[in-house]
């Protein structure tokens, strides 16, 4: 891995728009993610579909990244994959304060701290963080496909209910401690391999220097798609949405959590334990090691009060 100083950084130009910067960084994270190749083509018309945005941001975000030399084109070809997951890995997009991922950690600071109320207008947002209409309502649209706000009937929006104090996240660890670990004991628990081989690629790129580079956003949404992935293999919907629900009102106490890196190495570490037992059909051991990697958590981020 080379110093930090040796990094590479990609410095948008002025005239790029703030949302192109955070639509590279998701394209780089799902090539990782999915073990991408160099030359694997990237067809637009996905990543729309994984972005949730239309082709013209699309088209200036491959653009963006291949100046930075993440990605080539060819005639009648495309855009494909030009580096491996390591040197992708290497790639440090320079902040930006008007950029979608600030934009959205200033608000969601700003609702955990309990400075803007459960309802707010998009005016009032433009006011308050000095931005244009565009901008606002992008973070918006984006906190809504996450769950974290819902658009009122008419005007205006309303953030959705959140884990607000010490006893409300030792229930939620608690709740995950009853659910999680008897998930795996379900009758016909399928082992997802294929799902839990790119959970393992993530837990090893974050191991591997991501923890140190990732939004918290990334982190989040890492530790997510693990426990989301183990639960889904009960194939008991009422399991999996309650897992979603609870992680949808985690998502922004999370996100303005200070990150403590040696205990997200020590996470990471846990998870590829649990992936290596499942994958081995090892279910009563990964039961009981997921239940003790609950409680280690719970423990560590709020003491051991029961």
């Amino acid at each position: 891995m080379p110093a930090l100083s040796a990094v590479p950084k990609v410095n948008p130009a002025s005239s790029v728009s703030a949302l192109i910067p955070t639509l590279a960084r998701r394209i780089i994270e799902m090539i990782r993610r999915e073990g991408y190749p160099i030359g694997q083509r990237l067809t637009e018309q996905a990543l729309c579909d994984e972005l949730a945005v239309s082709r013209s941001p699309v088209r200036k975000a491959l653009q963006y990244l291949q100046a930075a030399g993440a990605v080539t084109s060819e005639p009648n070809r495309g855009y494909q994959v030009a580096k491996g997951a390591s040197e992708l890995g290497e790639l440090e997009f320079s902040p930006d304060p008007s950029s979608e991922e600030t934009v959205y950690m200033r608000i969601a600071n700003d609702r955990i701290r309990g400075l803007l109320p459960d309802e707010i207008a998009e005016a009032d947002l433009m006011s308050r963080y000095d931005l244009g209409r565009l901008q606002v309502q992008r973070v918006l649209n984006r906190m809504s496909r996450e769950s974290m706000i819902d658009r009122k009937p008419g005007r205006g929006w309303m953030f959705r209910p959140l884990l607000s104090n010490v006893e409300s996240h030792r229930e939620s660890y608690r709740f995950r401690m009853i659910i999680e670990p008897a998930a795996i004991l379900e009758p016909g628990y399928v082992v997802d391999i294929p799902e839990l081989e790119k959970c393992r690629r993530e837990q090893i790129e974050l191991l591997q220097g991501g923890i140190e580079r990732c939004t918290p956003t990334e982190l989040f949404r890492a530790g997510v798609h693990f426990h989301e992935t183990v639960i889904a293999g009960a194939n008991n919907r009422f399991l999996l949405d309650s897992l979603r629900t609870l992680n949808q009102m985690r998502r922004v106490v999370e996100y303005g959590t200070r990150l403590d890196r040696a205990r997200l190495h020590r996470q990471c570490e846990e998870h590829l334990v649990m992936i290596d037992l499942l994958v081995k059909g090892e279910r009563m051991e990964a039961s009981q090691f997921l239940r003790q990697h609950l409680n280690t958590a719970r423990i560590t981020k709020l003491g051991d009060a029961g």
